[in-house]
């Protein structure tokens, strides 16, 4: 018989800064990046070569998603070096999107190229996040989607799946031409019909319809990853993009370090106090991930970039902030927790659309923030969050990533602080333990 209760999930106990740090940090290759040149690769012409590729679950989703869909990638002298070899699109496979964004926005029009249906489903959590704006839009392009139970359906975005499982029928090619997306909830829906558009016979004119449009530097990359491999794009007029049809040229690239992971280890330094450096820190880049050192030199602590390497430099003193992160939500949970251990409240604003991330990010902010004693209240589009004395408790991370490392932040400071399945990190971070006591070594 089995039993009506359900064993604890297994907790991390965050490590408590002992002195100030004195760290440097080697950060894996970007997720953002590293999915976006996949597809792309995977799209070429010719073969292509991504090094220092993330290897994470997101990561290993995608390549796994994409070997189903045709392609041939195979690892080189290190498992961060990919080695692709495009293929015909196929069908007749099922994708795992697991509680990957990219890949459940970025493949169903992949998918639409393929000669035959192509399902999607992913774990319990992935079934929650919202995916009619890319599937509607498939659909007003002339391809069919269903639920895999119900089969197809009649036309209107009414008869749609809004939400994983769900089938793509490819036929071979997708005619393109001009469609309007709601991106409101997420850029990934404007980024994944980008990637596939110099496929489309016509390539796709996109509009913006929504009345917000989160997380551009996002779009931005998009673009950037599109023109590098030789695909014209024009995105000119605000909240609209024309990618003309034609070649995809294979390349051999370098991703560079996911500036949004590094942000919880440079955070560090105005928690404990001293020093964090992360090397290979880009002069230029489209990942939001470089409003970090601005953002923490507001916060209290200070920074440097020299000959590729940032440094960021606190004294242990956190001060409040009011900041727009529409461009960078996935940082509000880092900084989030700065702001629960600030001299001064906080506003976070622009982040409404977190409520559609691997969990509702505002929400569970806010009650894990108050399960510690501290004052965290939602808003319409963001958090404000009011600094109280913090105790040690349970953090639980709803199977998100950025909820386990703001987790282990607070816990830097925070005595007795336990963080629920903090493998969930393995999303983008495969040994965060390992790299979080790295950094502590000399502090802990």
């Amino acid at each position: 018989m089995t039993s009506s209760t359900t064993a604890p999930a297994p907790t991390w106990e965050a490590p408590l800064a002992g002195a100030p740090l004195d760290a440097t940090v080697e950060i894996p290759g970007s997720k953002s990046l590293t999915n976006r040149l996949l597809v792309l690769a995977a799209l070429a012409d010719a073969p292509g070569t991504l090094r220092g590729a993330l290897r994470s679950r997101d990561a290993d989703l995608m390549i796994g998603a994409l070997r189903a869909l045709g392609a041939h990638i195979e690892e080189g002298d290190h498992p961060s070096t990919l080695h692709v070899t495009p293929g015909p699109v196929t069908g007749g496979t099922e994708v795992d999107t697991g509680l990957a964004g990219t890949v459940m926005r970025f493949l169903p029009p992949f998918a639409a190229l393929a000669d035959g249906p192509v399902r999607f489903d992913g774990d319990p959590e992935a079934r929650v996040r919202p995916m009619l704006p890319v599937l509607a839009a498939l659909s007003a392009l002339g391809v069919t989607v269903h639920d895999r139970s119900a089969g197809p359906t009649g036309s209107g975005t009414a008869d749609l799946p809004t939400h994983l499982p769900f089938t793509v029928e490819g036929r071979g090619g997708v005619r393109g031409g001009a469609v309007d997306v709601d991106a409101s909830g997420s850029s990934q829906f404007v980024s994944g019909l980008l990637l596939a558009a110099p496929r489309f016979e016509r390539g796709l004119t996109l509009r913006h319809i929504g009345a917000t449009l989160p997380s551009l530097p996002h779009i931005e990359m998009t673009v950037a990853t599109l023109r590098d491999a030789g695909v014209v794009v024009d995105d000119s007029r605000d909240g609209m993009w024309d990618v003309s049809p034609g070649p995809i040229a294979g390349r051999d690239v370098r991703v560079e370090p996911d500036l949004s992971n590094a942000a919880p280890f440079l955070a560090s330094a105005l928690v404990a106090g001293g020093t964090v450096r992360v090397p290979g820190w880009p002069t230029l880049t489209t990942q939001p991930g470089a409003m970090v050192p601005e953002l923490l030199e507001r916060m209290g602590g200070t920074f440097t970039l020299a000959d590729g390497v940032l440094s960021v430099t606190g004294t242990g003193e956190v001060h409040g902030i009011d900041v727009d992160l529409h461009a960078g939500g996935e940082l509000a949970p880092t900084f989030a927790a700065l702001a629960a251990l600030a001299d001064s409240p906080s506003r976070l604003r622009g982040i409404a659309h977190l409520r559609g991330h691997e969990t509702d990010r505002l929400a569970a902010l806010a009650r894990e923030i108050t399960r510690l004693g501290g004052q965290a209240e939602e808003t319409r589009d963001g958090l404000v969050i009011t600094p109280r004395p913090l105790r040690g408790d349970v953090v639980r991370t709803y199977a998100d990533h950025r909820m386990a490392t703001s987790a282990a932040l607070l816990g830097l400071r925070v005595p007795g602080v336990l963080v629920e399945n903090v493998g969930t990190t393995a999303k983008t971070l495969p040994d965060f333990t390992g790299m979080w006591l790295g950094m502590l070594g000399s502090a802990a």
